[in-house]
């Protein structure tokens, strides 16, 4: 079976962390929209049936059709091998999934603090502002509980234990993000982050991923994406 992707074709956004999923697991799937008249068909989807989504990204799976980022990994990680089978485990890593979109709204709010159809340019003094608290308290807290996890797991490197998740990937995803778009206060903070950093070393070198980060289909980071690197929002420390 091949699974469908429908998210935008010309960003990482959302869609990456299910995009590093299926790459990571081998899975067959089309990115929907990268396609001819990819877009056309995403939208049509987008609006289809009794149970549309609100957003991309969303995946179809035979005749289901599931939306949210966290809802399609819980969906597909137990398929994919990249979750455990049991119900506690199951939703753990999707609690952690779950904190890890909290994190990446709270990354996007920085440079869109005042409204979504604003442009950045129209809001930079409150994006210089919130951007204050993102780097010096909320970039620690999320990643220092990270850390905190993975001091507590059972015996491995990964969030589970001894077995990688999708929330292993989505949290390497996470920290490339924030690398790029704030590096200033990442590297004062990556010291006090040695369990998590191994975690995004150890995803890097995982062979699919590995392979996928040196292919086409992997799309840098920009501007126009949830993570964006703003120098002003950003300055060096001293």
């Amino acid at each position: 079976m091949t699974y469908e992707l429908h998210y935008w074709p010309t960003i990482q956004g959302r869609g990456e962390f299910v995009r590093l999923a299926l790459e990571d697991a081998g899975a067959a799937y089309v990115d929907v929209a990268r396609q001819d008249d990819g877009e056309d068909a995403l939208m049509d989807k987008l609006h289809d049936g009794p149970r549309p989504s609100f957003a991309p990204p969303f995946l179809v799976d035979g005749n289901q059709v599931v939306g949210q980022t966290a809802n399609i990994l819980l969906h597909l990680g137990p398929k994919l091998g990249l979750a455990p089978t049991d119900d506690p485990g199951r939703l753990w890593v999707n609690q952690m999934q779950l904190t890890l979109a909290d994190l990446v709204a709270e990354a996007h709010d920085v440079h869109h603090p005042v409204g979504m159809g604003l442009y950045y340019e129209d809001q930079k003094p409150e994006a210089a502002r919130r951007a204050v608290e993102f780097r010096e308290q909320r970039i620690g807290k999320f990643l220092g509980w990270f850390e905190t996890i993975l001091s507590r797991a059972p015996e491995g490197d990964w969030l589970t234990g001894a077995a990688a998740t999708y929330a292993d990937l989505s949290l390497f995803q996470a920290v490339e993000g924030l690398r790029y778009a704030f590096p200033h206060a990442m590297r004062t903070l990556e010291p006090k982050l040695e369990r998590v950093m191994t975690v995004r070393d150890a995803v890097a070198a995982r062979p699919r991923i590995r392979a996928y980060l040196a292919s086409p289909r992997r799309l840098a980071f920009s501007t126009d994406d949830i993570f964006r690197a703003y120098p002003e929002l950003d300055p060096p420390k001293g």
